[in-house]
């Protein structure tokens, strides 16, 4: 369906609600994650619009960013920028540790984050729980080089509650595991509460890892504090914040949360399994357009206001 530009009647009504009606032919981005402002961006072209058991779904090309994915009028990412998170989220805590084996990714629907895993030669198997269908085979047909991770053998995926599966899994059985989850409102709500870290952690073996996606800096840190006092009561090894910057995510910035379990030592800030030095997966993966070794240290870097509620809080 092409985005019609006559701001008729007929045409506002069969759009969604996240095309604006104020500047006909756009995309505004508007939620109470953030109150009083939103992103624009310019529809050429709307190429899917759905409604899964979960969310409403909507691909569209945009005339500056590429074909963008959008679940229940939240963007989760465009064609231009995508690198910046999927290499940072998985990049940030696999490259944190010696040789991760085993990898569960919780949400990602997209594939973005399994493209990254399986860059990691040492990955013997990925485990995949995502909820919702219909955002796997809508991001297989309009974004395959970001689903390219699905067709890795190593790859299992499972369709279904992330919470749930979690609590099944035997104790001790991850390297490590990133939880690529949308804002904590709808489907996500639980990615983001004490339990669920709890069962994360109880998955993890001595010494692994998680990375879960974490928020804006500039918009949640009421959220982020909650996050980081979540976390360390539960996670007796590190607990980290870091940040980058994504130009489609509100505010443009979006953090994630690592933590390890107690067990051998991970210092998150300096990388030592540097994934930027092996090219041998560029020619199926597409090349690392964002995440390098440099990068991964300055992540942790904070801003006073940010570091005065992370770092310092008792």
């Amino acid at each position: 369906m092409e985005a019609n530009n006559s701001g008729t009647a007929t045409a506002a009504a069969e759009l969604p609600d996240s095309i604006s009606s104020v500047i006909p032919g756009w995309f505004s981005e508007i939620s109470p994650m953030w109150p009083g402002e939103a992103h624009s961006l310019k529809v050429e072209k709307i190429l899917f619009q759905g409604k899964s058991d979960y969310q409403d779904v909507m691909v569209f090309q945009s005339a500056t960013y590429g074909k963008v994915l959008v679940l229940d009028g939240v963007i989760q990412l465009t064609e231009r920028d995508e690198c910046a998170y999927q290499e940072m989220i998985t990049h940030l805590p696999l490259c944190s540790i010696p040789n991760p084996k085993k990898v569960l990714v919780i949400g990602g629907g997209d594939g973005g984050v399994l493209r990254e895993v399986a860059r990691h030669s040492s990955v013997e198997k990925i485990d995949m729980c995502e909820i919702d269908k219909m955002v796997v085979d809508v991001s297989k047909e309009h974004f395959p080089s970001v689903a390219v991770g699905f067709n890795d053998p190593r790859v299992t995926l499972h369709i279904g509650d992330g919470v749930a599966f979690l609590k099944a899994v035997e104790e001790g059985t991850y390297d490590a595991v990133i939880v690529d989850s949308s804002d904590p409102i709808g489907p996500a709500q639980e990615l983001f509460e004490k339990p669920f870290f709890e069962s994360v952690a109880k998955a993890l073996r001595p010494g692994g890892v998680m990375c879960t996606q974490a928020e804006s800096i500039w918009l949640h840190m009421h959220i982020i504090e909650d996050i980081v006092s979540n976390c360390r009561q539960i996670f007796k090894g590190s607990v980290n914040y870091a940040w980058t910057t994504v130009p489609t995510y509100p505010s443009g910035v979006i953090g994630f949360m690592l933590c390890s379990t107690e067990g051998p030592a991970v210092d998150f800030k300096r990388p030592v399994n540097p994934i930027d030095a092996d090219d041998s997966l560029a020619q199926s993966k597409g090349p690392l357009r964002f995440y390098n070794s440099e990068i991964h240290s300055a992540a942790f870097c904070l801003p006073s206001f940010a570091r005065k509620v992370i770092e310092l809080k008792d």
